[in-house]
């Protein structure tokens, strides 16, 4: 008697062999793609509305562990600052060491370095800022604003501090790169495009969409190989009662 996948012979038939090289892939690539990113990742949830509308308040985050070295201007980080809390927080990096941050121009722009930035992100249509300020980040910081500027706490609360309200490199923790719960708020984190044309440019996309179409993939691929054997036996049934009648 043949059974599912098997000659009656005993051996296996080409389609048993590639339905179980489809479960055995399929496994490889939704373990390593898990593994990898649950390395490389870590959750966080959103603790005030202080970054809507690009993340909202309560909104769980993936964000890439980073060392502070790899920040760039337009980056959503989180960041543990004790001058600010000493809880982690996440806010928008605009300006890195050396850079001197200023609002607003005529236009109610930011500019960094003098040079004037559309945020199209930000939750409000005015001004950059409802308060005016000047600072200069010193080297080995980064200087924080919130993407809804009129109640965000950040680094305009902390203009008298020692470095002008920013924090050193050393207390940024991660990136966020996709905010992915509750379900309605899912998407990616963009990088702006308007620090893309200031010198160091922008970061490059973590490695979460490759690795989450890995493990999607695997889903499919093991799915696909489990239901070979039922189907391959359905049909079996179907040959033997043909042949019967």
């Amino acid at each position: 008697m043949m059974t599912a996948g098997r000659t009656a012979g005993g051996r296996r038939t080409a389609g048993g062999i590639l339905s179980g090289l489809a479960v055995a892939v399929g496994c490889v690539l939704f373990l390593g793609g898990f593994v990898w990113a649950a390395l490389l990742y870590q959750p966080y949830t959103v603790p005030t509305d202080s970054m809507e509308p690009t993340v909202n308040a309560g909104d769980r985050v993936l964000a890439q562990r980073i060392d502070g070295g790899e920040v760039r201007r337009g980056d959503v980080v989180v960041f543990t600052d004790s001058t600010w809390g000493d809880l982690p927080m996440i806010k928008r990096v605009v300006g890195v060491g050396g850079d001197k941050v200023v609002c607003c121009d005529a236009d109610g722009r930011l500019t960094v370095n003098g040079e004037p930035l559309e945020e199209p992100y930000l939750r409000s249509t005015g001004p950059a800022s409802p308060m005016e300020f000047t600072a200069e980040v010193p080297r080995g910081s980064v200087f924080l604003l919130g993407d809804r500027r009129n109640t965000s706490l950040d680094s305009r609360e902390h203009l008298t501090d020692g470095d002008q309200g920013a924090v050193p490199e050393s207390a940024v923790s991660a990136r966020v790169d996709a905010a992915v719960w509750p379900a309605g708020s899912f998407g990616m984190v963009p990088r702006p495009a308007p620090f893309a044309e200031l010198s160091g440019g922008v970061s490059e996309p973590g490695p979460l969409r490759p690795l989450s179409l890995a493990a999607a993939a695997g889903v499919v691929l093991i799915l696909a190989g489990a239901v070979h054997g039922p189907l391959a036996r359905r049909a079996e049934r179907r040959r033997t009662a043909g042949t019967g009648g």
